[in-house]
């Protein structure tokens, strides 16, 4: 079985702290992802949350902790590692240098490189399926030309939402798969 990588989203987290632990607690006991990831773009108590978060996460050995963006704040609340931007190459070398594990979103071939250059551990490659306002999907057939051409782990994501595409992207060889609604909808 390849990775899993759950991705919250106020839409489906909530953003009242008790609502957002119960449910992430339930996603985190129905589906025990190998990294989870702490997503809420306008959120003003992100720091708390997320605080909250790595609590949650830690209680589940097989679970490894990620912040999206923010190197400081994941270094200083002890995160797993942190999830950056595709505006944030330049951050790379400094979470790494922090002892992070470091993912970065990528959309292209060229990105991908850029990211194994610069040392990330991983990248997600997105989307491979079609997901709303997220442009025109990549494709298996793409993810599989990546997956084979670069040795940088990739994640897939976009539009996986059931078994089946969890397994349509394993028989690719990618490292893993990362999706909001695939934890919260099956």
């Amino acid at each position: 079985m390849i990775n899993s990588y759950l991705i919250t989203d106020p839409k489906f987290y909530s953003t009242e702290l008790s609502n957002f632990s119960e449910k992430l607690k339930h996603s985190l006991v129905q589906h025990q992802p190998n990294f989870a990831l702490y997503r809420d773009k306008s959120n003003s108590e992100y720091a708390e949350f997320a605080e909250l978060f790595i609590d949650l996460c830690s209680a589940f050995n097989n679970t490894k902790s990620m912040l999206h963006a923010d190197v400081q704040l994941a270094f200083a609340l002890n995160a797993y590692g942190v999830h950056l931007t595709s505006q944030q190459f330049d951050e790379i070398k400094k979470a790494k240098a922090l002892g992070l594990f470091t993912v970065i979103s990528c959309h292209s071939e060229r990105e991908l490189l850029e990211a194994e250059r610069l040392g990330a551990d991983a990248a997600t490659f997105s989307p491979i399926f079609a997901t709303p306002n997220k442009g025109e999907p990549k494709g298996l057939a793409q993810l599989q030309r990546v997956v084979a051409k670069i040795s940088l782990p990739i994640i897939a994501l976009g539009g996986i939402t059931t078994e089946r595409e969890v397994k349509a992207v394993e028989s690719t060889g990618c490292y893993g798969f990362a999706s909001i609604r695939y934890f919260v909808e099956s």
